[in-house]
């Protein structure tokens, strides 16, 4: 039995060792295949159109950039793009996980990659804080032309610098709050720049007809004289004085060259008339031929979020009546509390679906 029990023993050790060694090359090929992130890059683009601005900001704009896992490693491989514009009193570096914020946009991709639930994009998003704490991505000679640099420039320099696939058909634009807003403004007017649409609550989508909202607005936006004075001011009278920077620019009215929809407590009909013309629901009847070139187009907001809720009803009714495909959701939430779940189970795979990871020979740019 002595040899026996050896034989035993031998083969116990061999089937020892093959397990030790699988349970190694299991490890190994574990950390090899683990989910891998992204990387963010921060870098300088030139606006033409931003310089000379009266508000005195920089032409040269930080922009963060979403480089996803295989950036990196598939040197030969191009990439769709989605430009991704934030909102109001936010800048790139918050939502690029470079400043403490309520959300992390890099991590909501990451994960949604982690979950097989997106596609790789390259994600791009300016820097828009400015002066008035938001460009609302328009031309003005106060602010400089934001919708120019955003649909031209931004997109010219990074097909240059990236391996895009520049293509309308491989790029997106999305954002949230001035960001939704900015996304319909300049989308409309460029489906030959980007052929898919997301807005994350899109703010200012309606012309605020019925004035500055009474007596006490009207007084607050009149005391503010100095920029110290706007920079201390509550969040409404910021987003007046950057509407008014946006939409009714005055180059020889200082400090702020701007006229506000109220003057000696008196309501301003040109100016409000200024600021319906820049009011996408508005305007959506001059860009329907644009709008049926898009090839997807899609909107949603919290219920919590009452007047932009509102707001995409009209956008949902006036979409139906012209017959032009959408989706739109009204979901259990606020402006902010779901955001990131909303990009990550909504937006990405709207984009994953909609924006082509192959260069179409011969196609648009």
């Amino acid at each position: 039995m002595k040899p026996n029990t050896h034989s035993h023993f031998r083969r116990l050790a061999q089937s020892l060792l093959f397990i030790f060694i699988l349970a190694l090359a299991t490890n190994g090929y574990s950390q090899t295949s683990s989910p891998k992130t992204g990387r963010v890059e921060r870098i300088k683009v030139h606006g033409k159109g931003l310089e000379g601005n009266l508000a005195g900001d920089s032409p040269d704009r930080d922009v963060s950039i979403y480089l996803p896992p295989s950036y990196q490693t598939d040197k030969k491989r191009r990439y769709p793009v989605i430009y991704f514009l934030h909102g109001f009193t936010d800048s790139d570096d918050k939502w690029y996980g470079l400043t403490k914020h309520w959300i992390n946009l890099p991590a909501v991709v990451d994960k949604a990659l982690a979950d097989g639930k997106t596609k790789e994009f390259i994600i791009v998003t300016p820097n828009a804080y400015n002066r008035y704490f938001g460009s609302m991505y328009s031309n003005s000679v106060t602010i400089g032309n934001w919708e120019d640099f955003v649909a031209e420039e931004l997109v010219t320099y990074i097909d240059k610098q990236y391996r895009t696939i520049p293509q309308a058909g491989s790029r997106g634009l999305a954002g949230h709050s001035m960001g939704g807003y900015g996304t319909i403004r300049i989308g409309q007017k460029h489906p030959e720049t980007f052929s898919s649409l997301y807005l994350l609550s899109p703010c200012c989508m309606i012309p605020n007809m019925g004035g500055p909202g009474g007596s006490e607005m009207a007084a607050r936006m009149e005391g503010v004289k100095t920029v110290a004075e706007l920079d201390k001011a509550d969040f409404i009278t910021k987003a007046m004085f950057a509407s008014a920077a946006s939409w009714s620019p005055n180059p020889t009215n200082a400090p702020f060259y701007l006229d506000l929809p109220v003057k000696e407590g008196q309501p301003q009909p040109m100016v409000t008339a200024k600021w319906a013309a820049n009011a996408p629901l508005a305007t959506l009847d001059q860009y329907i031929a644009n709008i049926r070139q898009l090839k997807a187009l899609a909107f949603d907001a919290g219920s919590k979020d009452a007047s932009i809720a509102a707001t995409n009803k009209v956008l949902d009714a006036m979409l139906t009546n012209y017959q032009i495909p959408h989706t739109y959701e009204e979901y259990d939430g606020d402006h902010i509390n779901r955001i990131g779940e909303r990009i990550e189970q909504k937006m990405l795979p709207f984009f994953t679906m909609n924006l082509s990871s192959e260069p179409v020979k011969g196609g648009k740019k």
